[in-house]
Formats: structure tokens, sequence, C-alpha cells
């Protein structure tokens, strides 16, 4: 029988302790990145959140029917960085001073524009005099826009008015008109406590849509 007369291969120890040492090496450089990645990505959640947009969710049904309890929304924070908000915006703003309930953050939808004189008969609203076409309120009773019902401490903002909007404030309402406490009960808000425009529903999947 034929015997080879090559030597074994033989692994010193120095060649263990090199390729021991790469993997070590590998293994942080692995998790300084994914570090660095996770930081980014914390980072940038932050900044999104602070400065582009929010979630929030509804709890209350002074939106209704165009949001619902519960739904989850999406608040653009620049676009009002901009444009000024229109009529017609669905806004969420910081709970005003003269607001009494526990939310910190209120949505309710643009009705009148600095500078302008609200007012409201026959249940419907008038801008100026004029009446406004509200095309995004339910049919029915609810859709009613006069003053609150069972009296207001604040009787300077509520309706009929006439409401004189001071320039830089906005008159907002829910589109659940009898059953919203809003500008008829806090007063015009300042264009510093808008958050940001909500801009869609994304939750839950069933009420997807754009706002």
């Amino acid at each position: 029988m034929a015997t080879s007369s090559e030597p074994l291969a033989a692994t010193s120890d120095s060649q263990v302790t090199a390729g021991a040492a790469k993997g070590k090496s590998r293994g942080y450089r692995a998790l300084i990145e994914w570090t660095v990645i996770l930081l980014a990505v914390a980072i940038c959640t932050v900044v999104l959140r602070a400065y582009v947009v929010q979630s929030f969710y509804i709890p209350s049904g002074s939106m209704l029917p165009t949001l619902q309890i519960s739904d989850r929304i999406i608040v653009s924070k620049l676009s009002y960085d901009l444009h000024d908000p229109h009529r017609g915006d669905i806004v969420v703003f910081a709970r005003p001073p003269l607001e009494d309930q526990a939310y910190a953050d209120l949505v309710k939808r643009v009705i009148g524009l600095p500078g302008e004189t609200i007012s409201s008969r026959n249940g419907a609203i008038y801008i100026n005099g004029k009446r406004l076409s509200e095309p995004w309120l339910p049919a029915g009773p609810d859709s009613y826009s006069g003053a609150l019902p069972g009296g207001d401490p604040h009787p300077q903002f509520d309706l009929p008015g006439p409401v004189k909007i001071p320039v830089g404030d906005y008159y907002v309402m829910g589109d659940n008109r009898m059953f919203s406490e809003d500008s008829r009960f806090f007063g015009p808000i300042p264009k510093s406590l808008i958050v940001g425009r909500a801009v869609a529903v994304v939750w839950p999947l069933s009420h997807l849509k754009g706002l």
C-alpha cells in the first residue's frame, strides 16, 4: 500500500488566536453598527414626531360622523408652516385656557377665519352675513349650528352671535354640532395653539381615509 510522505497540515496557537480576535472584532463592529442604526431610527422618530407628523387618538364623538370614537389620525405639523389654516381644515390644537375638559389636545374643524364675523340663523352658519355651505355636516338635527345646549358660561362666544374673530384667531367647531364643546364655549383659538392639520384616518383599517 502506498503511503504519502506529505506532512499533515497543522494549526498553530497563534493562528487560532488571530482568528478569534478577528471574530471578536467583527462582532464589535456589528454591535456598533446596529447601535448607530437604532440610535438614528430613534432620533428620526423623535424629530418626525416633534416637527413633521404625529398620530392622535379620538376619544369623543364631537367630530361624528367624520371621525369615529377610537379612530387614530395622522396630523401634519408642517402644513401651517407653509400656509395659514383654511376653512374646512380639521385641526388638532392644544387645550385653550377656557376649556375645562381634561384632554390635552382637541380636534375640531376650522369654520371662521381671522377678522371675520360669524353668526347663525335658523341653525345655519353665516360668515360676514353670507350663509356658509358645510357639506361635511351630518344629515339631521345634529347639524343644527346654534347655541350650545344646556347653557354656556361664556355667552360672548356662543351663537347666534355675531362673534367678531380677532386677527390671528380661528373659530373652530365640531361636526357633531349638538354635542361639541368648541369655540362657542372657549372662544376663537390663536394659531399658536394649533398643532397641525389632520390629513388621514389610519386606524382601524376599516376607517382608512384621507381628510
